[in-house]
């Protein structure tokens, strides 16, 4: 067909043709502009890019895929069309330019990362290299598998406010602690923050991988962990709870009862406090175990006071908050916490008041 012949038919097809003839027309130019894309100009890409986009109007899924794939790794694609192949709704389509086009720029990375699916979340998170305004929006919205993928990527880049939220999906999940633990340039702020929550085992692995902290890791840890009960509490107000249990024990003896009641009604600072009166406990020892977001401290402060499971699971629940806790974690700690003798509780907790008063 003569050039004269094409251009005919080309403006036949922008102008009224059928999809299936509109379709033909996008692979034909297609051809055209890949073999011949080393040698065109900016003003004929841009040309280019309004006829992609004229004929992509109305045409099947499997046609807009098939020219993601071949425009994925031109170098000099049409900006217009690989954005529009971008925010796609099929992940047929955008995944190809999202995971590998070099044409799209980071703000349309963002725009697809903060309002498509989470398949379109993924395809961003394999990219060679992605920066941080785009990684704060994975880390952010994204699943527990985007997140992960995107801590294992070499190539992600990590604001301050994205490694805060690394660190945080990191607790009680150890293959996110140990893959953003791992990474060679985490500030050593949040390393050491993910350490202070992380599992016996999770903290021996990031010691290894980080063997220039390891001697001094459980001291710098403990500190950590009470700059992050310090935080916690200073959003809290005990007032009112101090009153309120004050006045109960004066009027009736306080029991494991009420602290059931207040966990089981989300009242958080009358639980600590009624803990701490009920068991004679110091308050920053219980305020610490609850705001940690760990087990076993809630576990030994309840079984020290001899609480059934019943009050003891209510007091994990309301320190979990709305995230809640999954079900064979709550079965753990059951287990733990039947198994767990009041007395050997209430040596742990001894050996915690004692290191609170040094």
């Amino acid at each position: 067909m003569s050039n004269n012949a094409f251009l005919t038919e080309l403006e036949e097809a922008l102008t009224n043709g059928p999809a299936d003839k509109r379709a033909k027309t996008l692979r034909r130019v297609t051809d055209l502009f890949v073999f011949g894309a080393s040698h065109f100009t900016e003003d004929h890409v841009a040309m280019f890019d309004g006829v992609f986009q004229n004929l992509m109007v109305n045409i099947e899924t499997s046609a807009r895929a098939a020219l993601a794939e071949r425009l994925k790794s031109v170098t000099n694609a049409p900006t217009g069309v690989i954005r529009a192949l971008a925010m796609d709704d099929d992940i047929s389509v955008a995944g190809p330019v999202l995971t590998e086009s070099e044409r799209i720029d980071n703000a349309s990375l963002v725009e697809t990362a903060r309002t498509k699916s989470q398949p379109h979340l993924m395809a961003i998170s394999n990219r060679k290299e992605i920066a941080e305004t785009v990684t704060d929006v994975l880390v952010e919205r994204g699943n527990r598998d985007v997140a992960l993928n995107v801590a294992r990527n070499k190539g992600a880049r990590f604001s301050n406010i994205g490694y805060l939220r690394l660190v945080k999906r990191s607790e009680g999940d150890e293959e996110l602690a140990r893959t953003v633990g791992s990474r060679p340039e985490i500030p050593r702020q949040h390393f050491l923050r993910l350490l202070s929550t992380a599992s016996k085992a999770v903290r021996i692995s990031l010691q290894n991988a980080h063997p220039e902290i390891a001697a001094h890791v459980e001291a710098v840890v403990d500190r950590v962990a009470v700059d992050i009960q310090k935080q916690a509490a200073m959003s809290r107000d005990y007032t009112a709870a101090r009153d309120l249990i004050e006045n109960m024990k004066r009027s009736h003896n306080l029991s494991e009862r009420d602290i059931d009641a207040f966990a089981r009604a989300g009242k958080f600072e009358e639980t600590a406090v009624a803990l701490s009166v009920l068991g004679d406990l110091p308050f920053t020892l219980v305020e610490r175990a609850m705001v940690l977001d760990r087990v076993e401290p809630i576990l030994l402060v309840a079984k020290t006071l001899n609480m059934s499971w019943a009050t003891a699971r209510a007091i994990l629940m309301l320190c979990a908050g709305r995230g809640g806790l999954a079900a064979d974690t709550v079965e753990n700690c059951r287990t733990i916490f039947n198994k767990m003798k009041p007395e050997t509780a209430a040596q742990v907790i001894a050996f915690q008041r004692s290191r609170l008063q040094v």
